[in-house]
């Protein structure tokens, strides 16, 4: 949007969140707080954007680097006025309107600052703040109005009688200035209040005593402009932002069973016709197909799911790929670089690590694939692992397309099996098989007739 820059506030500690993590690089449904801010002040197209941050500068920044911001370091915390005017110089060839945005408000929408935008622009003000009205206003600045229905000043909670608490109409911390106004307007406040900090909303008083209308835009649901101070509030902040997310899916023909008990992540996506039960969390970058199946009590990160899979209850699913019409579960664990080809069925108790299962192989029950690569149509019999790691390093196991793998049977990598080669129940293979094989390693069957019933008579006796 021609005509805008945006500042962000975002140097505070977080110091109510009591953790050793600055407080906007909490998540919230996957992704940092911050990049919430960032995505929307990003989605109204500024000619800049800067963000000024303190605490943790170096982590913030190496956690945005894919962003396209300008930062500005507010070394010393002196309050939301000095934290404006480290983004000056970031500004000097920048001369309209200038909008305030708070890194710790994730849940502000696009059409509300918008709104804001317009109503700024089009009275031609020097300044527009947004605000609401919440049945608890405690920690928030108010909104003090005069006599003739004009806003005259803001006070915040901690410089506030206890006449002016009982206000309910509060400072949002989301503003439109002009850039000029702004900075001159800056440069006169004084750290006159009990934290000896420069305010920005004494910014208000300033216009008001030039004689200036405050325009004041109101937004209609206060949750949307909560600030997070706190770990309720962020959880609060969460169920919100999560409850939008389950709301877009289902507006774009995904079925969620429970929205309660579903947990998608901002960051996935999802096609069409898919069903998702309760319990489950797909979170990360995961992709999913259409017409997909995700029953109960599933775990999705960073994985690639194609059209009309199925992932049966309970499974661990991490950096996999999983193509169309594939099965999984219950019970599974695929584990990073997993990648199933279509057709593909992984049954209960079934561990992958590292490997590429190509299209229609199977295996069923109670095995462990490690560092392998296993061809089409490949059967893997219960029981059956890959021995892939020898105390120092890992081994492959190669198999060919069409190979049976009877149940019970050990793999020492590293060993090619052959295409179309059978591996009895109970082998043990530590060599490669030719294609078209039977390998087959056991001792011979001795059967003693008597000597259980022998064995049962000695120790009656003693």
């Amino acid at each position: 949007m021609k005509g805008i820059s945006i500042i962000i506030l975002a140097a505070g500690l977080g110091t109510r969140m009591k953790s050793n993590l600055v407080k906007i690089l909490h998540p919230l449904a996957g992704m940092p707080m911050l990049a919430y801010t960032l995505d929307l002040a990003k989605s109204l197209k500024p000619e800049k954007i800067v963000a000024v941050i303190g605490h943790q500068a170096e982590k913030v920044k190496d956690t945005f680097s894919d962003y396209d911001v300008n930062w500005a370091i507010q070394k010393e915390q002196k309050g939301t006025g000095h934290a404006v005017m480290q983004a000056k110089n970031a500004l000097n060839n920048f001369n309209d309107t200038v909008i305030v945005l708070s890194g710790d408000t994730p849940l502000l929408k696009k059409e509300t600052i918008s709104e804001l935008i317009k109503s700024h622009k089009s009275k031609g003000s020097r300044v527009a703040i947004l605000t609401t009205e919440i049945d608890n206003p405690y920690g928030y600045g108010r909104v003090i109005i005069n006599a003739n229905g004009k806003v005259e000043r803001i006070v915040e909670e901690k410089d506030a009688s206890e006449t002016i608490k009982k206000i309910m109409l509060i400072n949002t911390g989301i503003y439109a200035f002009d850039k000029e106004f702004l900075f001159n307007a800056l440069s006169e406040i004084k750290p006159n209040n009990t934290q000896g900090e420069y305010y920005l909303t004494d910014i208000i008083g300033i216009a008001a005593k030039r004689g200036l209308e405050i325009n004041a835009v109101k937004a209609k649901d206060s949750d949307e402009v909560m600030g997070i101070n706190t770990r309720l509030e962020l959880a609060r902040a969460e169920k919100i932002i999560r409850k939008r997310i389950n709301d877009r899916w289902m507006l774009n023909g995904v079925t969620i069973i429970d929205t309660e008990t579903t947990f998608i992540d901002d960051t996935v996506e999802i096609g069409r016709d898919t069903i998702i039960y309760p319990n489950n969390f797909i979170c990360g970058k995961t992709k999913i197909g259409e017409g997909c199946t995700i029953f109960p009590n599933s775990r999705i990160i960073d994985a690639e799911i194609g059209s009309e899979v199925k992932i049966k209850d309970s499974c661990l699913i991490e950096e996999s790929k999983i193509g169309d019409r594939a099965s999984v579960g219950p019970f599974a664990h695929l584990r990073p670089y997993t990648e199933l080809g279509k057709g593909v069925k992984i049954g209960n108790f079934v561990e992958i690590k590292k490997s590429v299962l190509m299209d229609g192989a199977k295996a069923n029950h109670l095995t462990y694939l490690g560092d392998s690569s296993i061809g089409r149509n490949v059967n893997i019999g219960a029981g059956t692992i890959t021995c892939n790691y020898d105390g120092f390093k890992k081994h492959r196991t190669e198999i060919g397309d069409n190979v049976f793998v009877g149940s019970d049977v050990q793999f020492i990598a590293p060993v090619k099996i052959g295409k179309g080669a059978i591996v009895a129940a109970g082998t043990t293979v530590t060599e490669d098989v030719p294609a078209d094989s039977l390998v087959i390693s056991r001792t011979k069957q001795i059967s003693k007739k008597g000597w259980a019933r022998k064995k049962r008579e000695r120790q009656s006796k003693s």
